[in-house]
């Protein structure tokens, strides 16, 4: 090879692995689980316990330290999980989750570690399975199912915080026994289900360093593409610091700490839960927020579980869509609580309300009047011609990390370019709405970036 030859090919392999340097981004990269669980975007968890059948309202102190008198209270005669997951798979929810045991430590599934499950009933003479019907539901709808498990609480047995109180050697025992016992019914949950979406520690599950089961090394032993939330160890998403089914923005998807609460707290608690809400943008791990509400939580109520006569307090629809800006248009996933009733199903108006928060969500996001994808610095978006618009939503390409730091979205108009936003977070979907502008032409500048920008969509709408 001739000296100007290799000096020609040193320059062109210089320039290419230059250009390569500049695409890469120095930022966390989500799992496919969490790739799956951001493109869910709406979730629903259902509560499901002994003291629905009690006949009382539920009081959630009350019921972490008072025992059930008689868990064949339990009798949910016209029980119809279909009915459950076909309300929030008609309403376009892609993930179910299923309190498999809360605060009264009653397993709802067959149990053979925990006694105090369905198998002690009278009901269906101890031979149901509400997990495994929930299960089978969400298979046949269509939509991934989840595993919520309460180990925190246990009135039962006398759990409180993690633990057994007292430090004599009937309590170490115990403690001993209790984790153990939790450890199994993990092994159960995680073993005999199939594939998870997700599994809920109820309030976090302290790790062996703390004196509290060894839940992650049996979750990661059965189901190594699942979301995992959360322990003392690890964390794959985290709580948005409130349950209002909101976030403020910004909300990263990148966070500081391998878990999100049960540790650092000094920092995670302080200024009103800032660094849940938030995320940090130099954040070395990848674990969005989700934001949670129930759907029995308005006009001052605030229901996980069934309560008679509340139907009041169902969120009205216009309240659902301000959460769905505030939490899918803010880089978070929705989850809606849901509450079966005694008898087993979904009240009908619960599914009514669902049913149109599906519809208009559909309406309004479905038809956009221009969309594009691009990458680098600036992305233009022309229309067909100078019409009205109201809302913008942009997305990342978040398997490659979220790479903006820094972004204006900018409308032609007949007097020239108006800014329409500047902002920093846009992750798995941003969206903004705004007074109605007339454009023909739109486009997304990003003065700052790690790496070199990637947007999955770029798309404005005319919503009325």
């Amino acid at each position: 090879m001739s000296k100007l030859l290799k000096v020609i090919t040193g320059i062109f392999i210089w320039t290419i692995c230059s250009v390569s340097a500049q695409n890469v981004a120095d930022v966390p990269i989500p799992t496919q689980a969490q790739l799956d669980w951001q493109s869910a975007e709406l979730v629903a968890v259902f509560h499901y316990d002994l003291h629905v059948f009690d006949g009382k309202d539920y009081n959630q102190w009350e019921n972490r330290i008072t025992p059930v008198a008689d868990y064949n209270i339990f009798n949910p005669t016209k029980l119809d999980t279909d009915q459950w997951v076909k309300a929030v798979a008609d309403a376009g929810f892609e993930i179910a989750i299923i309190t498999a045991t809360h605060e009264t430590g009653f397993a709802i599934y067959q149990s053979d570690v925990n006694p105090y499950s369905m198998k002690a009933l009278k009901w269906r003479d101890g031979k149901g399975d509400i997990v495994r019907d929930f299960v089978e539901s969400c298979h046949k709808y269509g939509v991934k199912p989840g595993i919520y498990i309460g180990i925190r609480w246990n009135s039962f047995y006398g759990i409180f915080d993690f633990m057994v109180n007292g430090d004599n050697q009937f309590a170490k025992n115990r403690q001993q026994y209790y984790n153990r016992m939790a450890e199994g019914m993990v092994e159960e949950l995680m073993s005999r289900y199939g594939d998870l979406a997700i599994v809920w520690f109820d309030g976090g599950a302290h790790g062996p360093e703390l004196g509290g089961p060894d839940v992650l090394s049996v979750f990661e032993k059965y189901q190594s593409d699942c979301i995992f939330y959360h322990n003392s160890q690890r964390a794959d998403i985290r709580w948005g610091g409130s349950e209002t089914g909101t976030v403020p923005y910004p909300s990263w998807g990148t966070y500081p700490f391998p878990y999100s609460h049960s540790t650092n707290q000094e920092v995670v608690l302080a200024n009103d839960f800032q660094l849940l809400k938030e995320g940090d943008p130099d954040g070395e791990y990848y674990m969005p927020a989700m934001s949670d509400a129930p759907l029995r939580g308005y006009n001052g109520r605030h229901e996980w579980f069934w309560v008679a006569g509340d139907e009041e307090h169902i969120f009205p629809l216009e309240n659902l869509m301000n959460m769905y800006y505030k939490s899918v248009g803010r880089n978070t996933s929705l989850i809606l609580g849901l509450t079966p009733d005694p008898d087993g199903l979904l009240p009908e108006p619960d599914v009514k309300r669902l049913k149109e928060f599906g519809e208009e969500i559909k309406r309004r996001f479905s038809d956009p009047v221009a969309s594009v994808s691009g990458r680098g610095k600036e992305i233009k978006l022309r229309l067909p011609r100078r019409q009205l618009i109201n809302h913008v939503v942009i997305q990342e390409n978040i398997a490659e990390g979220e790479r903006v730091r820094e972004f204006i979205i900018e409308g032609n108009t007949a007097d020239g370019w108006q800014v329409i936003f500047e902002g920093s977070c846009i992750g798995h979907k941003f969206i903004h709405r705004f007074d109605n502008m007339q454009v023909d032409e739109v486009r997304l500048r990003i003065p700052e970036s790690r790496g070199e920008p990637q947007i999955k969509t770029l798309e404005v709408f005319n919503v009325n």
